[in-house]
């Protein structure tokens, strides 16, 4: 998550790396429960590659990785580079593209969260939980019959102005604008209290009742902004990550985040009764979270892929 300065969090986080030797060990075991491959995917991008700043050697691996993961499926795989200027300095990012194709149609669903992160902390939450919840979910879907184009997009450099989707969203000609029935955003889903989904107003949130419709059938605590802060009306939030601009274009868009909107500012962005915000802090990493908040890392990299699967998979009987 990008565009605000954040309260530094004063506890650090303390890693010793036989924590995670276990974890990646135990990789190859068979997979018996959502959020497991999302979990190994975040093990990877946090403490195998590290922070990952927009333009940097990292953010280079982190995207490599990922083309990797999206070539083993049965998906077209694409590279999107573009330069920005940050500060007065010429920078290069991209954005990875993973294409579900349906021969038969132009319709298209784009899901997408960004790869990059700040350089304090090793953006685990933010964002490398999203990045990890969407490959899995591509996996899930990968032999699915769906009646619509899944575009799984991961954008580069969003801590500096949402520069990859801005990218993205600016380069889509006026018939795709046309055929996307919505985008689906997902922007660090594990360290707040309450697990979130958020869309526009009126009928443009029907792809977040939806999702509320399918977490209370699956009883998965999912919530969605409660409107105590009326900057933000109920249900909908604010446009400081990567949804906003594809809702700049008209197109609707949901949003899944964990965070807590009874604290603070009542603005989403204090994340967690014990601790305040974590992203953007140096407590964005594994070892401070499963310390903090044990099983909660698990739980909601577990909700968020059944919710993401379902809600892919069930569009279509909204159409």
């Amino acid at each position: 998550m990008g565009m605000r300065t954040l309260k530094r969090a004063v506890v650090a986080g303390v890693f010793t790396a036989s924590a995670f030797l276990t974890v990646g060990s135990a990789s190859a075991a068979p997979k018996k429960f959502a959020g497991d491959l999302a979990y190994d995917h975040l093990v990877q991008l946090t403490e195998g590659i590290g922070p990952r700043v927009a333009g940097s050697e990292n953010e280079t691996k982190a995207r490599q990785y990922i083309l990797n993961e999206l070539e083993k499926l049965d998906l077209e795989v694409e590279e999107q580079s573009f330069n920005y200027v940050r500060r007065n300095v010429n920078k290069q990012s991209a954005n990875v593209v993973g294409v579900k194709d349906n021969p038969k149609t132009n319709k298209q669903i784009i899901v997408g969260a960004h790869y990059d992160s700040v350089s304090v902390g090793k953006g685990a939450d933010d964002n490398a939980s999203s990045v990890g919840v969407i490959l899995e979910t591509a996996m899930a879907l990968d032999k699915r019959n769906l009646p619509y184009d899944i575009k799984y997009v991961f954008f580069g450099a969003e801590e500096e102005g949402l520069q990859g989707s801005n990218y993205y969203a600016k380069n889509m000609t006026a018939e795709e604008v046309a055929n996307t029935i919505g985008m689906i955003n997902l922007d660090s889903l594990l360290a707040g209290d309450n697990i979130y989904v958020y869309g526009g107003d009126g009928e443009d949130g029907w792809i977040r009742d939806l999702a509320l419709k399918i977490a209370k059938q699956r009883k998965i605590p999912l919530q969605t902004n409660p409107g105590i802060n009326p900057e933000y009306p109920t249900g909908t939030t604010g446009d400081w990550s990567d949804h906003a601009p594809f809702k700049a274009k008209g197109i609707t868009i949901a949003y899944l985040e964990a965070t807590n909107w009874e604290l603070g500012d009542q603005d989403g962005y204090t994340q967690t009764e014990k601790h305040g915000g974590i992203w953007h802090t140096k407590n964005d990493n594994l070892a401070f979270l499963e310390k903090e908040f044990p099983g909660r890392t698990q739980e909601h990299l577990n909700q968020f892929t059944n919710i993401l699967t379902q809600l892919l998979t069930d569009i279509k009987k909204e159409l």
